[in-house]
């Protein structure tokens, strides 16, 4: 049987998909100081459902008040209170519409946490992250007693979702977040039973998953976003990662997002680092695909026991329906797409369309709009990129207000709005620390 993006997929837990169109995780950065969801998920989310979807996966709900990737993330931390329990259980019902299923993306920021939320964030050793501007502060190395702190945190916030009635979590083990740095020999030096080798780097996303599907049903999806590489000199290899599968195929999981990179090389947004790229071997016959990570699917796929996703960089039908058919993988994430038109799942579903818009190509400027014609190109490829994040991130905006997406607004006037708000948002939440 051939396989496409419009049949249905029966997941390890029970968990059945109506297609294989997945909105991957994004963070939205709309919560309030108190971190709590509120109207503007439930709008969001209601229209990404109504959009088609199979299945949609939030952006960062955080178990960490204090390791924050933002400050607008949602937290769920301890014993929620009666109105944000309803609120979460607003969210999920809103997110299940038209036959959708919605699953909580789980996070701690670990070092990626900005200066403005922690200045001593915790993290599995003393390396600070290298990133231009003193956004990041020198972490404190976690002690046991933290580590455990945080795998129960993780089983806590999973354990309030069920309740509330989310089809499932996804563990988010990639991108530079806590589990990610303990995964990364640069970022994890410990010589502990929690660093050294790939079994004791992966302990904790091991002992997470454990801890979550313990506290949790058997019908509950528990699913991990993992890197294929962090594309770093030294660090985390593609071979790295399909030892870390080997490991978790014993563990039941639901499924398995493949992405890459990190903050310091930000392959998932589509942004070469300031410093030069590890180059991974790939088939030559994958490397002409449109999606960048679904060069690794094929051997990520053959490690795996459990269905297989891949997100970054899908836009035509054609190249969604040919990783599906050669067996690659199971499900296709999509992110930016979705943002700009929240429909586009069910034009593809119906042929009404064979690609989404490439609003990277339409909205990518040259270095003469952005800083003048003598400008570094590595300059100039950062802002582009970031200015294009800010860009999605206003259309999410526009969204959780119930209004339509904007194409025709500027990427720099998009961009400047964002860093506006999320300049207030850290005062906001800055305030509220204080008052706590």
């Amino acid at each position: 049987m051939v396989v496409s993006i419009n049949d249905p997929l029966t997941l390890p837990s029970g968990l059945t998909v109506q297609n294989r169109l997945v909105k991957a995780a994004m963070t939205e950065c709309i919560a309030g100081p108190d971190g709590n969801a509120h109207e503007g998920h439930v709008r969001l989310y209601r229209r990404w459902a109504e959009g088609g979807l199979g299945l949609q996966i939030t952006g960062n709900v955080q178990v960490d008040r204090h390791h924050l990737e933002d400050p607008q993330n949602v937290v769920i931390v301890g014993e929620p209170g009666n109105e944000q329990r309803a609120m979460l259980s607003r969210w999920a019902e809103a997110g299940s519409v038209d036959g959708c299923k919605i699953v909580a993306q789980l996070s701690h920021a670990g070092r990626q946490t900005p200066k403005v939320v922690n200045a001593a964030p915790h993290a599995p050793s003393a390396v600070i992250l290298q990133m231009p501007g003193g956004q990041f502060a020198e972490p404190v190395p976690m002690t046991e007693a933290d580590i455990q702190a945080v795998i129960a945190a993780f089983a806590n916030a999973a354990q309030v979702l069920e309740a509330a009635g989310f089809h499932g979590v996804q563990i988010h083990g990639a991108h530079g977040y806590l589990i990610s740095q303990f995964l990364s020999p640069i970022a994890n030096v410990r010589t502990d039973a929690w660093g050294g080798s790939i079994e004791n780097r992966a302990r904790v996303l091991v002992e997470t998953v454990r801890a979550v599907k313990a506290a949790t049903g058997d019908a509950f999806s528990v699913s991990v976003k993992l890197n294929s590489s962090d594309f770093q000199k030294g660090g985390y290899t593609h071979e790295d990662c399909l030892a870390v599968i080997d490991l978790l195929n014993a563990e039941g999981l639901d499924f398995l997002e493949i992405s890459g990179g990190n903050y310091e090389q930000p392959k998932m947004a589509g942004i070469d680092g300031l410093q030069p790229a590890a180059q991974e071997e790939v088939r030559e016959s994958t490397k002409a695909r449109e999606a960048y990570f679904a060069a690794y699917a094929a051997t990520v796929r053959a490690r795996a026991h459990m269905p297989v996703m891949v997100t970054g960089g899908f836009r035509s039908r054609a190249a969604m329906d040919a990783v599906l058919a050669d067996g690659d993988c199971d499900l296709i994430g999509l992110a930016r797409p979705v943002c700009a038109d929240p429909d586009a799942p069910k034009k593809l579903l119906s042929g009404e369309i064979e690609r989404t818009t490439d609003w990277e190509n339409q909205l990518r400027l040259g270095p003469t709009r952005w800083l003048g014609p003598n400008s570094p190109i590595g300059i100039m490829k950062a802002i582009n990129g970031f200015g294009m994040m800010g860009w999605f991130a206003k259309q999410i905006e526009f969204l959780a207000d119930g209004r339509e997406p904007d194409p025709d607004i500027g990427v720099f006037s998009a961009f400047m709005a964002s860093q506006k708000r999320r300049t207030a948002a850290a005062k906001a939440y800055q305030s509220a620390l204080t008052d706590a």
